[in-house]
This record gives structure tokens, C-alpha cells and sequence, in this order.
């Protein structure tokens, strides 16, 4: 138990973790193995421990900050910042990982945690519990870029139910570090049914739709074979029954 305190303290940690804190590799070795047949430690994946609480019998870092310590620089993305920030409908059994390295998805703890390649850089923040998450400006572009592999629109419009603010500035900033027209179209498109919810500007929706050619794009794949309609002003082929999937309290007489 001489070590056991300072791995709770670290709640995560690497093999060289253990050897600064032995100050020999030798002595690492033995002291993990040991820990781990006591119940002490678990391993995540290769090079990758968790400390277990003696009261709980569960690690003592939480799914966030496992994530962020899979490889150098990973943070969490997607829904599962959604997540992290409070503002999920419902969470899941996996958790999103992006930048850094890319892995191979693994399952821990009864959770799956999945790689997902970043698009962009900006907007990602180390928080004071030592988790790396997007900001929620970027967790919202992400999370519209890729709602049809990720999540499901129902389920991003519930998120974003939740929300009282987005700061218009910074998502204009991701969407020109994205450089994809249909993403202006989507988040255009979705984004004004909740204009007075999150604050946007006129302006904010003008800059979006200054961005937009004459191609005809899809909300997502697939809709081409269901109930659709084409909304002129986005240029943009969405679903018939948009509004049944937006939950109480959002603006649903928004002019779109």
C-alpha cells in the first residue's frame, strides 16, 4: 500500500508514471503486478492503468479523464463532450476520443471508447479536473458535421435544446477552419430554429448563407429516400417532420 495514495492521486496512469514514482523500472514492474493482483489497479489498455477505489471497488477516474489519457494530446469530442458539459439527453456506453494518437477502440468498464479522426484544431481546452474536451462551439460543428454517424439528429437537437448561449464568433471561426459548404448549409439550417435560444445575430445567419453556391446539398445521407422537402434558403434537402424531432421550449415559429 506504500504507492497506492499517490496512484489514487493520479487517478491515471502510464508505466513510466509508476517507475518515477519507484525510481526503478524493475521495481514498476513488480509493483504493478502486484497492485493488480491485490485489486488496487487496473489496466485500461496497454500502458494505460486506472487506480480502484478500496470503497467503491470502481476506478477512481471517470470515463472523461481515462479518455483523455489514452494517448498524448487526446481529448474528448462529439456527444460525449456534449456529455462532459451537462448537455446530453441521454448518455451513452461510448465515449469519443479525438486528436493526439489514433488507437484502436477498446471497452473498459463496460464502455467503449472510440477514435474519431478531428477535422479541425481549435477549440479544445484542458479543464481543472485534468479532462481535454472541446469547447462547445466546436462540440457543436463537430457534433453537426457528423450527427448521421454520430449521435443521430434527434439526438443533437435535444442537446442543443439544453443550451442558452453560443458564442457566434468562435463558431464562425471552426466553420471557416472547416472550409465545407455543406456545413454553413447545416448549421445554418438548424442553428436558426434556435436563434433566440442561443443568441445568434441576423448577422451570424447572413455570413453562414454568404458561404453558400448554387449546388443542392442533403441534410444527411440518406434522405434522398425519405419524406423530404427542399428549403430554398439553405439550399438544403431536409426532412418533411424537422419540427417533430425538436423538443418543447425551441423556437419552432423561427422564420426559416
Amino acid at each position: 500500500m506504500k504507492y497506492y495514495e499517490r496512484l489514487v492521486d493520479l487517478k491515471c496512469f502510464s508505466r513510466s508514471d509508476v517507475e518515477r514514482l519507484t525510481k526503478n523500472k524493475y521495481t514498476a514492474d513488480s509493483l504493478i503486478k502486484e497492485y493488480k493482483r491485490k485489486g488496487y489497479i487496473e489496466s485500461v489498455r496497454r500502458d494505460l492503468f486506472v487506480a480502484i477505489s478500496m470503497e467503491t471497488k470502481g476506478p477512481v477516474a471517470n470515463r472523461y479523464l481515462i479518455a483523455t489519457n489514452i494517448l498524448r494530446d487526446n481529448y474528448i469530442s462529439h456527444h460525449s463532450a456534449f456529455e462532459y458539459y451537462g448537455y446530453a439527453n441521454q448518455v451513452f456506453y461510448e465515449v469519443y476520443v479525438s486528436g493526439g494518437g489514433r488507437f484502436v477502440d477498446f471497452e473498459y468498464d463496460n464502455i467503449t471508447y472510440r477514435y474519431v479522426a478531428p477535422r479541425i484544431e481549435a477549440g479544445v481546452n484542458l479543464k481543472k479536473d485534468g479532462v481535454r474536451v472541446t469547447d462547445i462551439e466546436r462540440t457543436i460543428l463537430d457534433s453537426m458535421n457528423d450527427f448521421d454517424k454520430i449521435g443521430g439528429l434527434e439526438e443533437l437537437l435535444r442537446c442543443l435544446e439544453l443550451m442558452n448561449y453560443a458564442d457566434e464568433e468562435k463558431l464562425l471561426l471552426y466553420l471557416e477552419a472547416y472550409h465545407k459548404q455543406v456545413l454553413y448549409q447545416k448549421t445554418g439550417y438548424i442553428l436558426e430554429h434556435l436563434k433566440k435560444q442561443l443568441r445568434l445575430s441576423d448577422n451570424f445567419f447572413e455570413v453562414c448563407k454568404s458561404k453558400l453556391k448554387r449546388s443542392i446539398r442533403y441534410l444527411y445521407t440518406g434522405i434522398e429516400h425519405e419524406s423530404n422537402t427542399f428549403n430554398k434558403r439553405w439550399n438544403l434537402v431536409v426532412p418533411r417532420d424537422l419540427m417533430k424531432l425538436v423538443s418543447k421550449g425551441v423556437d419552432v415559429n423561427a422564420d426559416v
